[in-house]
């Protein structure tokens, strides 16, 4: 079995600022060493389920956060940003069983973490076929469109109902709730405990179940913060500025999709 695990910290397990999520933080440290552990607690759980082959990609900011040695040696790591349209998903082909995610976290606007947001700080919405969306939406169709089954995902309560109502199989271990600008959170030991054992039972269990079906065409619709930023963007070719800060791009082939927000995202 071949497994593939895309990883970010802002659902990780105790989080609650910024403080704790960027490099220049000095909390930092701290959560990097919990990021990286509930990454190998689920690779500890798709060995014991059978995978032999675990490929890792740091999805957070610099995507060069996790430590490499608290890793288990049967896994190969992608660090940093190659700049293709797979970005937090970079390294997924159709080679692989199924896809993992830890340290989702909830969409922009959502109250379900004090960290919530999609994707970046210019984004203010993300929509996704009408839908206020994820980054987990974007990335779970990702895999679907090699064939994928998105089957496992921690993080926050908010992403992990979220996750359940897009992916109705999918195994969850919510980690977290927001309240307002705090956090209520398990343990980080917990936290790993639940992870290993919520992946080892996603991957003996039925992955065709959490197969995504594909829509015929999407409607990807992007609310930034600066109505510059949707001037600007609205250059990509097949998109349309919507309002001031609102653009649209529609197509039926998915990788355009991925290959336009790679640009205008």
């Amino acid at each position: 079995m071949k497994v593939f695990i895309s990883a970010d910290i802002e659902g990780t397990a105790g989080i609650a600022s910024w403080d704790e999520a960027r490099k220049s933080g000095p909390d930092y440290g701290e959560f990097r060493e919990y990021m990286s552990a509930e990454v190998a607690a689920a690779c500890e759980g798709a060995y014991a389920a059978g995978a032999r082959e675990v490929v890792v990609k740091d999805g957070h900011e610099t995507a060069r956060n996790i430590i490499s040695a608290r890793l288990p040696d049967y896994v190969t790591i992608i660090h940093g940003w190659p700049g293709n349209p797979h970005s937090m998903m970079c390294g997924l082909d159709e080679s692989f069983d199924a896809a993992l995610f830890t340290g989702y976290h909830a969409k922009a606007g959502s109250s379900a973490n004090p960290l919530a947001h999609s994707f970046n700080g210019r984004i203010s919405r993300f929509y996704f076929n009408g839908e206020l969306s994820s980054e987990f939406t974007h990335n779970a169709h990702i895999a679907a469109y090699h064939h994928v089954p998105s089957v496992f995902i921690s993080g926050d309560h908010g992403i992990c109902g979220d996750a359940s109502s897009l992916v109705p199989n999918i195994r969850t271990v919510p980690v977290s709730k927001g309240i307002g600008p705090a956090s209520a959170s398990m343990t980080p030991q917990r936290a790993c405990s639940e992870i290993r054992a919520g992946v080892e039972a996603a991957l003996k269990g039925d992955l065709s179940s959490c197969m995504l079906t594909m829509p015929d065409e999407v409607d990807m619709q992007i609310e930034y913060s600066n109505p510059t930023e949707a001037y600007r963007c609205s250059w990509y070719p097949g998109a349309e500025l919507m309002s001031d800060c609102r653009l649209r791009f529609r197509h039926k082939d998915f990788f355009e999709v991925m290959r336009a927000f790679r640009f205008i995202g």
